[in-house]
């Protein structure tokens, strides 16, 4: 048995940028699937800067349903886990369920994740994607992401890709205390969880409009990511560095042992073996500047401690 607090409430936050096509048939999903949990909640909408009617129809359907659904409308767009963080800051419920709007994950999940929550105890609720609906890259990149995540935060999660996730009151409040700008969401949580769980949830195709998450940006995820977690490849570089060392004293002692025993034929006077050298350890300078540029970035954006978001407005709720 549990000895947390039982769960009374929960809010389910969802960060909404473009998705006009979809928005109406995701609100009334979520409506429905909260009520049958017959607990207390609200549904918080982010938009994240979108360019359609998205803002619009989020405050509307926040004056319709006043408490049930909460607009937090962004003055441009920060990304992803900025806007689920902007949606962490409204959060007064005992659980956080986080919830892509491309309606991939079905929102008729939510109850068996609050059940879960609040039968289990558990701090952090994972899902796994059963019968994923993806091309093959994007699960290639996924199990890039997935096996960086568990080896940076010791949680043995399958599916750190997913967006569906519950984090009971604590967890949010932890991350909310996290000045950094960088954020991975579910590694974050994760690293302040004691109780953690995957539940496998259903996935289907996106029914309309187009990911929002091109190559470069899944690039610039992975790099966020590994940046943002862990110090690991600063080591790595250093092993590297030793080993590539040890590699060219090996070299040279190579070259000048067959040297006396071939002779100056067996070098070619020594330039194309100099080139080979010169290119890898080059090479080599060159990926770990880059690296180093990654972490001096990611310190440069922390010292300036600007606001991850900026709220333009809330609506729907009356204690704003």
């Amino acid at each position: 048995m549990s000895t947390k607090k039982p769960i009374s409430s929960f809010s389910v936050v969802i960060p909404v940028y473009n998705e006009e096509a979809c928005l109406d048939e995701l609100i009334s999903r979520c409506l429905a699937a909260c009520e049958k949990t017959g607990k207390k909640f609200e549904i918080i909408l982010i938009d994240d800067g979108s360019k359609d009617r998205s803002a619009e129809m989020i405050t509307a359907a926040a004056d319709k349903y006043p408490n049930k659904i909460v607009g937090c409308i962004l003055n441009r767009n920060y990304g992803q886990h900025a806007a689920i963080m902007a949606g962490f800051s409204l959060v007064i419920t005992d659980l956080a369920i986080t919830i892509d709007a491309d309606l991939q994950n079905p929102p008729e999940e939510i109850p068996r994740i609050v059940d879960h929550a609040d039968k289990g105890g558990y701090d952090v609720i994972g899902t796994i994607r059963a019968n994923r609906k993806d091309s093959m890259f994007r699960k290639t990149a996924s199990y890039v992401v997935n096996k960086v995540a568990q080896k940076a935060t010791g949680v043995k999660m399958k599916d750190y890709g997913c967006m569906l996730r519950a984090y009971r009151r604590p967890i949010v409040d932890a991350m909310l205390a996290c000045n950094e700008r960088s954020t991975f969401i579910p590694v974050l949580g994760n690293s302040f969880a004691r109780e953690t769980c995957e539940l496998e949830v259903g996935h289907d195709e996106r029914a309309v409009g187009e990911s929002k998450y091109s190559v470069w940006k899944l690039i610039n995820l992975q790099f966020n990511l590994l940046t943002c977690m862990t110090t690991f490849p600063l080591r790595l570089l250093s092993i590297i560095g030793g080993l590539v060392s040890a590699l060219g004293v090996l070299l040279a002692a190579w070259i000048v042992v067959m040297r006396c025993i071939h002779g100056d034929a067996y070098t070619q006077g020594g330039v194309f073996t100099l080139f080979a050298v010169l290119f890898f350890i080059a090479g080599f300078q060159l990926v770990g500047m880059g690296l180093l540029g990654e972490y001096i970035g990611r310190i440069y954006y922390d010292v300036r401690a600007r606001p991850r978001y900026f709220v333009e407005k809330v609506v729907g709720r009356d204690n704003k």
